[in-house]
């Protein structure tokens, strides 16, 4: 068994090594609009990096005071000690709450405010955070990368015609500089008889 093992393990390797490029394609393919989007932060009055052809740079700006402060993300933790005095009055006020409505194991309908208060919970959880919301700017500023495509199209459609008929107007004239004039020709070729 342990023969069967060894042979196994080389042959294991190779199939998860010989997944990984469809596994990264799958990946490349999820990107909606096929353009590589650069996300950053600055703070204060720092500039934002411009955007290339080939990719979106989207700039979420903050205040010049959070440059070295610690994101709020990691500064919150469970610990009792963290709990605001208001909610630790909300809960002391739901005390004896029982009945409908209540979320609470006691009373006919007591299960009924569980829902209730998970979608309080949710709510006022997204209106405190201060999470950047980087798929909004995203779709910003490729909204403004698109409102001016047409315009854009049409600039470089009137300079292509520009350039195609002074190209033209150039043929012409190197045509008309080549071809000699017929009574010119006529005249050199028949010299007047005095």
């Amino acid at each position: 068994m342990t023969a069967a093992r060894l042979l196994a393990l080389p042959t294991l390797a190779v199939v998860s090594l010989w997944a990984l490029p469809a596994a990264a394609q799958d990946h490349a393919q999820d990107a909606p609009g096929d353009d590589s989007v650069n996300m950053v932060i600055v703070y204060g009055e720092d500039e934002c990096p411009q955007s290339t052809e080939a990719e979106i740079t989207v700039c979420a700006r903050r205040p010049e005071g959070d440059r070295f402060r610690i994101p709020s993300s990691l500064r919150t933790s469970d610990s009792p000690e963290n709990t605001s005095w208001t909610q630790r009055v909300q809960k002391l006020e739901t005390v004896g709450n029982f009945g409908a409505m209540s979320c609470s194991p006691r009373g006919a309908g007591g299960f009924t405010g569980c829902t209730q208060a998970l979608v309080d919970a949710a709510y006022a959880a997204k209106k405190e955070s201060s999470d950047i919301r980087f798929g909004e700017l995203i779709e910003k500023a490729r909204q403004e990368r698109l409102s001016t495509i047409d315009t854009d199209a049409a600039a470089e459609q009137a300079r292509v015609e520009q350039i195609e008929k002074q190209q033209l107007d150039k043929a012409k004239a190197d045509r008309a500089d080549a071809v000699p004039d017929a009574k010119t020709e006529s005249a050199a070729d028949n010299p007047p008889r005095h």
